[in-house]
This record gives structure tokens, C-alpha cells and sequence, in this order.
């Protein structure tokens, strides 16, 4: 599903929802999530949204790699990832 087909089933579900304000509810979701991804402490960057899962902010620490193509050692950086984890509910579901 991409974003407009999205959008589209929001407005299909809310019957007097218009795709604008579908558009927007999408917008403030995302934006709502980004937004506290970007702030505070790692481990506090929790979201949880019942009957769907938790959005939680992790690191990576830096580690050795290997470049496929020549087979030589490099260093991979530490990095910030974002990790989902389904609710058991839409884990039943499927």
C-alpha cells in the first residue's frame, strides 16, 4: 500500500471524511512519530498505539564489515535506527 492508496482507505473508513482531511490525519501521524523519534533521549523515544504496536528508537552500535565486491574489512558507524514491533493483536490478525 502506498500513501495515496492510503489515504484513500482512511477516507473510505471515516464515510464523511473528505480526501483532504484524510491527507491531513496522515500528515499529523507521521509527523507526530518523526517528531518524537528526533527528540530526547534514545530510550525514551517510545510510541505506543494499541491494537497496532510500538515504534522505538534503538542504536546500532559501530561494528567491522567486509565489502562484498573486494572482500575488505571496513567499519560500519554506530547509527540510530528506528524498530516496530507488532501489537499481538494485529499479530492474530494476520
Amino acid at each position: 500500500m502506498n500513501k495515496a492508496e492510503f489515504i484513500q482507505s482512511v477516507q473510505k473508513a471515516g464515510q464523511y471524511v473528505s480526501k483532504a482531511e484524510a491527507l491531513k490525519a496522515y500528515n499529523a501521524v507521521v509527523e507526530s512519530i518523526s517528531g518524537r523519534m528526533a527528540k530526547g533521549n534514545p530510550k525514551e523515544r517510545v510510541i505506543r498505539i494499541p491494537e497496532l504496536g510500538t515504534f522505538q528508537m534503538k542504536i546500532r552500535k559501530a561494528r567491522k564489515g567486509k565489502n562484498p565486491q573486494t572482500g575488505e574489512s571496513i567499519k560500519i558507524a554506530a547509527k540510530k535506527v528506528v524498530a516496530f514491533k507488532s501489537s499481538k493483536a494485529l499479530s492474530r490478525s494476520l
